[in-house]
């Protein structure tokens, strides 16, 4: 894939190139069944795929003048780092990691200022469950985000973080309550992703 193939890609057929849209019966992680799968890091193996991913981010987030970039961990984590990259000057990068006691936390001491102009990333977005938790984080370290950008919002419903929420591209990925699974009524069998 060259840079200019990259940047012209949709964000489905990134992830189809980089053999991430999976096709089967999959158990997500909220107990739902689905028939396709994005693997996000076999997208983020492919650092060329990873930057152009990130320069869209910079791309839809510098309007906010961010002055750090939070990522959920762990996809998070290397989306944070390569769009603070991105957005250039003194933007700063941290991640939010769960905590024992749930939720998440900024925990390596990385200060962060009440004025501080904090926006989120993150990779697939859906039920939002990990975008609350870093929204929580940040608040809790002290500064309230201004925005949000997912690579892929696969929710199906509104999450409201209570800032701006960006997607790069969306994608229907119909899932079903096991007890209501067409897969499972086929007989095709379940797999766990990143179980293997």
């Amino acid at each position: 894939m060259t840079d200019a193939s990259l940047a012209g890609a949709s964000v489905e057929s990134l992830f189809e190139r980089s053999g991430a849209l999976l096709d089967g019966h999959f158990l997500l992680k909220s107990g739902r069944h689905a028939g396709r799968y994005l693997e996000k890091f076999l997208v983020l193996q492919h650092p060329a795929v990873g930057v152009e991913l990130c320069r869209r981010f910079a791309s839809l987030l510098a309007p906010y003048r961010p002055t750090l970039v939070v990522g959920p961990t762990t996809g998070g984590v290397l989306l944070s780092f390569e769009t603070a990259r991105q957005l250039g000057g003194s933007v700063r990068a941290a991640f939010a990691e769960p905590v024992d006691t749930g939720g998440r936390s900024l925990r390596r001491g990385w200060p962060v200022a009440a004025d501080e102009r904090v926006v989120l990333v993150d990779d697939i977005l859906t039920t939002g469950a990990s975008l609350v938790e870093t929204v929580e984080a940040v608040r809790t370290a002290g500064a309230e985000p201004v925005a949000s950008a997912v690579i892929v919002d696969r929710s199906g419903v509104p999450v409201d973080l209570g800032v701006p929420l960006h997607a790069l591209g969306r994608l229907d990925i119909p899932s079903w309550e096991p007890d209501a699974c067409v897969l499972c009524d086929e007989g095709i069998p379940l797999r766990k992703p990143g179980s293997s």
